[in-house]
C-alpha cells in the first residue's frame, strides 16, 4: 500500500464502527435500487400484457415502497457518512496544527507562512471533499455495479457481453489520463501556495509597499503569480474534462450495440418485451456508475498530490521532543546555566560558539553585542524552542532535555522585541499566559508595565480590542502589553528581549522600575544595546562574532570599552 494512503487509514481506523453502519446502509439501499428493473419487469410482462389490474397495483405499490425506503436509507447513511468524514478530516488537520506546535523556529525560518496555510486550507480541504463526496460514492458505485453486472448476466448473457466489450479500453483511458492529472494538479497546488504566499507577504509589509512607491511592481507580480495560477488551473480542468468525458463516450458505444442487438431479438421473439425492458433498464444503471468510479479514479490524483502535501508537514523532523519520562521539579529556584553550548543554522557560521554562563537564582544579567551575536538564540536554548548541537542547557542542575516542558514554559518566560499580540481585547492579551487570573491581577500587571496611562485614556479601557497583529497600536504600546503578560505570568526566570527598544525615556525608567518591583529575588536576563538597562544589571555578557568575549559589571565593561573600542557601541 502507497505510504500516504496508509497514513490515510491510519485516520479512519478508529471510526471504522460508524462506516461499517454507513456501509450496512448503503448495501440495503443499493440492494433496493438493484430491485426496481425486476419490478418494471414484472409490470410489463405480467401487468401490462396481462392486462392483470391487481399485479398493476402490487406491482406499482411495490415500486413505489421501494423507492421510497431507497430514498431514505441513501439520505440516512450519506449524512451519516458526511458527518464521520468529517471527524476524520478534523483528526488529520489537528495532527497537522500539533505537528506545527511542535515544529521549531529552524522550520519556520525555511517555510513560507503561505505554503503552510495553502496545505492546511486547501490540500486538507481537497481531501476532505474527495473523502466526503467520493469515498461513500465508490463504494455505492462498486455495489452497485457489481449488482447491476450479475443481473444482466442473469437476464440475457449475449446482451451482457455487447456491454462489457467496450468497458476495458474505457478503463486504459481513465488509467492512462490520471498519471498526467496528478503532475497537473501538482503544479497548481505549489501555484496556489505561491499566490498565497505572496497575498500574505505583501499585506504584512503594506506599509513598506506604500513608503516605497511599489503599488504598481507589487500588482504586475500579483499579476505574473495569478497568470501562473491559472495557466495551471486551466491545463489541470482540461485533463480532468478529457479523462472523464472520455472513457464515457466510450462506453457509451456499447449502448448503441445492445438497442439494435437487443431489439433484433425481441423482433424475432428470443427475449420477452420486460426482458428487454429490464435490460435496458439494468445498462443505463450500469454506465454511471462505470463513469463514476472513473471520474473517482481520477479525483483520487489530486486527494493523493494532497495527502503528500500534507505528509511533508507531518514526516518534518522535529527537533526538540519531550522525554518519555520527564522530570516535574516541585520549585524552581531559577539557577541557569549553558555550558559550551554550540547551534547552529546552517548559515555557514554558528549562532552560538562553545558559550557558558551562569544566572544565579535572583541574578539580574544583561547580555550585550552586535546585531547576529547570538543574543536572541539564548532565549530560544532556555525556553527549549531549540536544543544545542552541541554542549548542555540547565535550570537548577537539571539539563532542559530532561525537563517537563509544560513544566519549563510555566517557569521561563519571554517578553520578545517584536512581540505577538492577538486579535482581541487588551485584556485578553495580557490574561493569554495565565487564563485563571483575576481581573484585579490583570490591572496590577498593566500598572507594573506601565500601561495604565494609556488604558485609562481608551473609551473601551482595558476591554479595547487592538486588532489584527495589535494593529491599532504603536510598537511600544504592543511591547508594554507583552511585558504586562510575562508580569501576570509570574515566573522564575524572566528574559526581556529589547524590553524597552520601543519606549521612550519615560516608559523605559517606569517598565524597568516595575522590571525590578516584580522580579526581585527572581531570575532575569536581559538582551539589549541600551547602555542605561544594561547599568541596572548585576552583571553584564558581552557576546561579540556568537562567542563570549567578556562578562563582569558594567562599569567595568565600560571602562575596557572606553580603552579599547569595539566594532559595536551601546545605545545610552
Amino acid at each position: 500500500m502507497h505510504p500516504h494512503l496508509r497514513r490515510a487509514l491510519r485516520f479512519v481506523l478508529p471510526y471504522r464502527r460508524r462506516l461499517a453502519l454507513v456501509l450496512c446502509l448503503s448495501l440495503v439501499s443499493t440492494g433496493l435500487s438493484l430491485l426496481l428493473p425486476l419490478i418494471s419487469k414484472d409490470f410489463f410482462d405480467h401487468a401490462l400484457l396481462s392486462r392483470d389490474l391487481s399485479a398493476l397495483l402490487r406491482t406499482s405499490l411495490l415500486f413505489a415502497i421501494v423507492t421510497l425506503v431507497g430514498f431514505v436509507l441513501n439520505v440516512v447513511s450519506g449524512l451519516r457518512y458526511t458527518r464521520v468524514s468529517a471527524d476524520i478530516l478534523f483528526d488529520m488537520r489537528l495532527e497537522v496544527y500539533r505537528q506545527l506546535l511542535r515544529l521549531s523556529p529552524r522550520f519556520y525560518a525555511r517555510t513560507r507562512l503561505g505554503d503552510i496555510m495553502s496545505r492546511i486550507n486547501n490540500d486538507i480541504g481537497e481531501i476532505q471533499r474527495v473523502a466526503a463526496e467520493a469515498a461513500l460514492a465508490w463504494v455505492g458505485n462498486v455495489l452497485y455495479l457489481v449488482g447491476t453486472v450479475a443481473m444482466l448476466a442473469w437476464l440475457d448473457v449475449r446482451l451482457f457481453v455487447a456491454t462489457v466489450a467496450v468497458a476495458p479500453l474505457g478503463i486504459w483511458a481513465t488509467s492512462y489520463y490520471r498519471k498526467r492529472l496528478e503532475g497537473e494538479v501538482t503544479v497548481l497546488r505549489q501555484r496556489s501556495a505561491d499566490l498565497g504566499s505572496f497575498l500574505i507577504e505583501t499585506i504584512q509589509a503594506m506599509r513598506l509597499v506604500v513608503m516605497a512607491n511599489a503599488q504598481d511592481r507589487e500588482v504586475a507580480r500579483f499579476r505574473s503569480k495569478n497568470a501562473a495560477f491559472i495557466d495551471a488551473l486551466m491545463s489541470m480542468q482540461f485533463l480532468t474534462y478529457v479523462s472523464g468525458a472520455l472513457p464515457g463516450l466510450i462506453l457509451s458505444a456499447g449502448t448503441g450495440v445492445v438497442f439494435i442487438y437487443g431489439g433484433y431479438r425481441v423482433v424475432h421473439g428470443e427475449i420477452t418485451i420486460g426482458t428487454f425492458v429490464a435490460f435496458i433498464a439494468y445498462q443505463t444503471r450500469f454506465l454511471p456508475p462505470l463513469q463514476a468510479l472513473m471520474g473517482l479514479w481520477a479525483s483520487l490524483a489530486t486527494a493523493q498530490v494532497s495527502l503528500a502535501r500534507v505528509s511533508e508537514i507531518l514526516d518534518a523532523p522535529v527537533d526538540v521532543r519531550e522525554a518519555d519520562d520527564p522530570v516535574v521539579p516541585e520549585t524552581v529556584a531559577g539557577h541557569v546555566e549553558l555550558a559550551d553550548v554550540t547551534l547552529s543554522f546552517d548559515r555557514g557560521r554558528p549562532a552560538l560558539d562553545q558559550v557558558s554562563f551562569t544566572a544565579r537564582p535572583g541574578e539580574v544579567l544583561a547580555i550585550v553585542g552586535p546585531s547576529g551575536s547570538g543574543k536572541s538564540t539564548i532565549a530560544d536554548l532556555l525556553l527549549r524552542l531549540l536544543d544545542p548541537d552541541e554542549g548542555t542547557v540547565r535550570l537548577d542542575g537539571i539539563d532542559l532535555r530532561h525537563i517537563n516542558l509544560r513544566m519549563l514554559r510555566r517557569h521561563v518566560a519571554l517578553v520578545e522585541q517584536d512581540p505577538c499580540i492577538l486579535h482581541a481585547s487588551i485584556a485578553e492579551n495580557i490574561r493569554y499566559s495565565r487564563p485563571s487570573a483575576t481581573d484585579a491581577e490583570i490591572r496590577l500587571a498593566a500598572r507594573q508595565a506601565a500601561l495604565e496611562p494609556f488604558i485609562e485614556s481608551l473609551p473601551q479601557g482595558i476591554d479595547t480590542v487592538v486588532g489584527e497583529r495589535g494593529s491599532a497600536l504603536s510598537a511600544g504600546e504592543r511591547q508594554r502589553i507583552a511585558t504586562a503578560r510575562a508580569f501576570l505570568a509570574n515566573p522564575a526566570v524572566l528574559i526581556l528581549d529589547e524590553p524597552t527598544a520601543s519606549l521612550d525615556p519615560f516608559s523605559e525608567r517606569v517598565v524597568i522600575d516595575g522590571y525590578e518591583t516584580v522580579m526581585r529575588g527572581r531570575t532575569t536576563i536581559v538582551i539589549t544595546h541600551r547602555a542605561d538597562v544594561a547599568r541596572r544589571a548585576d552583571r553584564v555578557l558581552v557576546l561579540d562574532g556568537s562567542r563570549l568575549v567578556e562578562q563582569g559589571a558594567m562599569g567595568l565593561v565600560e571602562a575596557r570599552h572606553r580603552q579599547s573600542p569595539p566594532h559595536y557601541s551601546l545605545a545610552p
